[in-house]
C-alpha cells in the first residue's frame, strides 16, 4: 500500500533533463538582459538550449525539434498564440509535453489567465518547477486558434488604432486607441451571435462580443470575469451598449470587471459560437492580440485540455 510519502513523491513536477527556450529574435535588445536572466535561473535545473526564431518557419522547428527537452516559450499572448497554432497543425500540442510561460509582452493576459507570475524570472521557475495543468483552445473554421480571449467589435477597432502607438506607448496605447475607435458615430455592428445553437443577439447593434478561455483583455481588463481556461467551454460577452452615454457606462464597467451586471450585457458559454454580420460593415476579429482583415463570420469550436502549461 502507498504510504504517505510515496504519494508526495509522485506528486512532485518532474524536473525536466533539458529545456529548449523559445524567443522571439525581433523581441529588441532592450529584451536581451531579461532573457540572460531567465536562461540563467533555468540553468540552475537543466541545461538551457536558446532558440531565437525569425519567423514562423523557425518557429516551427523549433518548437517540432525539442524532442524530450521542456519547450519554454518567451514572449507575450501573440507568441503563445502563434506557437500553439503551429502546434496544433502539426497534431502535437500534447505530445510535446507541458509548455513552460515567460510573459515578456505588453498585456501578458494569457500569464494572468494561468495566474502565472508577471516577473519573467519568477516565470521561469515555474516553468521547471510548476505542476502541468489542462488547458483549452478555442479553434475557429480556418484552424486559427484562440489561447486565451477573442472579441469583435469596438476593442478590436480599438487594437488596430492602438498599433501604431504601442511601442511608444506601451500598454498606454490601448486606451488611446479605445478613444479613437470610441470616437466613431456608428461605434455598433448588426451582429448575429449564437451560443451552441441559442441566439444571443439577433442581427441588433453589437458594441463589443467575444469568447474569453481566460478572462482579461487589454493588459488586465476583466473583459469575462468569469472564464476559466481549464473548464473546456468558451464564455461569450456581449455588448449592445451602442449609444454615446451607454457605452461610458459600459467603458467604465469594463475597467471594473462590472460590466456584466448591466442589462445592456448579455452572457453565456458553450462549446460552439459563431458570430456572423447580418447587414452593414463587415468585422474584425482580435485573437491573443493579432487582429485580422474585415471579415462576415467566424465560428469558434472549444476544444478542451488542448496543451498543458506549466502553472504555479
Amino acid at each position: 500500500m502507498d504510504t504517505p510519502a510515496d504519494r508526495t513523491a509522485a506528486e512532485e513536477p518532474a524536473v525536466p533533463a533539458g529545456v529548449r527556450v523559445v524567443v522571439n529574435a525581433r523581441a529588441g535588445s532592450s529584451r536581451a538582459d531579461v532573457v540572460r536572466a531567465v536562461v540563467r535561473e533555468l540553468e540552475t535545473v537543466a541545461p538551457v538550449d536558446l532558440q531565437a526564431t525569425t519567423g514562423v518557419a523557425d518557429l516551427r522547428e523549433a518548437l517540432l525539434g525539442a524532442g524530450e527537452r521542456r519547450i519554454v516559450l518567451l514572449g507575450g499572448d501573440g507568441s503563445v498564440h502563434t506557437a500553439l497554432r503551429e502546434l496544433r497543425r502539426a497534431g502535437a500540442a500534447r505530445a510535446v509535453g507541458p509548455i513552460g510561460l515567460v510573459p515578456l509582452g505588453t498585456g501578458n493576459d494569457l500569464a494572468r489567465s494561468l495566474h502565472l507570475p508577471l516577473d519573467p524570472v519568477a516565470a521561469a521557475r515555474v516553468a521547471v518547477r510548476g505542476r502541468p495543468r489542462d488547458v483549452e483552445l478555442a479553434v475557429d473554421d480556418s484552424g486559427g486558434v484562440v489561447v486565451n480571449t477573442a472579441h469583435v467589435g469596438i476593442g478590436a477597432a480599438a487594437t488596430a488604432s492602438a498599433a501604431r502607438f504601442k511601442r511608444r506607448m506601451g500598454p498606454l496605447a490601448y486606451p488611446v486607441g479605445a478613444v479613437l475607435a470610441g470616437a466613431r458615430p456608428d461605434a455598433g455592428f448588426a451582429l448575429r451571435v449564437v451560443v451552441d445553437g441559442r441566439v444571443v443577439a439577433d442581427g441588433t447593434p453589437v458594441l463589443m462580443a467575444g469568447i474569453g478561455l481566460g478572462g482579461t483583455i487589454a493588459g488586465g481588463v476583466p473583459f469575462v470575469p468569469d472564464a476559466d481556461p481549464h473548464d473546456g467551454v468558451l464564455d461569450v460577452v456581449v455588448s449592445t451598449s451602442t449609444g454615446p452615454v451607454a457605452r461610458v457606462g459600459f467603458a467604465v464597467g469594463l475597467r471594473q470587471g462590472l460590466h456584466t451586471a448591466r442589462q445592456d450585457v448579455r452572457t453565456d458559454s458553450g462549446r460552439v459560437v459563431e458570430i456572423t454580420a447580418e447587414r452593414g460593415r463587415a468585422f474584425r476579429v482580435n485573437a491573443d492580440g493579432e487582429v485580422s482583415e474585415p471579415v462576415r463570420r467566424v465560428r469558434w469550436t472549444a476544444e478542451p485540455a488542448a496543451w498543458q502549461a506549466l502553472c504555479p
